[in-house]
């Protein structure tokens, strides 16, 4: 007679196969690869469906593009790094993630822009307002990137890695500096994610609290 073996696996295991966060780690995953728990999905089109344009399947936020709008988060963050995957899985496009997103939910709300716009991701818009030190021509909402684009094939993954800390704001592009702004009007706020016009995928949005103090160099 054969004999099952029964593993029981720790719940800290559980947690890091599930999200690929460790359970004793400070990281938050802001998506937690089922449902849209912890955000809101926001069209101007009161008529619209949300449901049309944003889905979920096997870990993955599906967005069509259309209509345009976003989704936010329902809490707001301040001093974190986050870190979000993204591709076009099609002719790739236009979206960008939101940051300290404030005020009432319109197209485009009060907030800092990481554009995703197909090789121009690590461009800076400024949104309702918003500025900072570097964003020097005020006819131009737009602060262009450092480096030659640093995106991977359209289809492939690509990650942002996106440092909020007080007043500044960082972005890596597959581990790329492309851009910094430095003394922001805006510090703290929702975290969004735009639907702008080409279907687009999201996977493993991760925060990270950031220590009071910055790490030693």
């Amino acid at each position: 007679m054969k004999r099952m073996l029964t593993i029981v696996l720790p719940a800290a295991l559980i947690a890091v196969v599930l999200t690929g966060v460790a359970a004793d780690s400070k990281s938050v995953a802001l998506f937690n690869g089922e449902d849209f728990t912890g955000w809101k999905l926001f069209l101007p089109d009161e008529n619209a469906d949300p449901a049309d344009t944003w889905s979920v399947k096997d870990g993955v936020i599906h967005c069509t593009g259309t209509p345009v709008g976003y989704m936010r988060t329902e809490k707001e963050y301040e001093n974190y790094r986050l870190r979000v995957e993204w591709r076009f899985p099609g002719a790739p496009g236009n979206s960008g993630v939101l940051l300290h997103v404030q005020g009432e939910d319109v197209v485009w709300p009060k907030s800092i822009e990481a554009q995703l716009q197909h090789e121009h991701a690590g461009d800076i818009w400024v949104i309702g307002g918003t500025t900072f030190k570097e964003h020097t021509d005020k006819s131009n909402r737009r602060v262009l990137k450092k480096e030659k684009s640093s995106e991977k094939p359209p289809g492939e993954w690509n990650q942002y890695e996106i440092i909020c800390r007080d007043d500044s704001i960082t972005l890596y592009v597959n581990g790329v500096l492309q851009n910094q702004a430095t003394e922001c009007t805006v510090t703290k706020g929702a975290i969004g994610l735009q639907s702008e016009g080409a279907p687009i995928e999201f996977r493993n949005i991760v925060l990270e609290p950031l220590e009071d103090d910055p790490p030693a160099t």
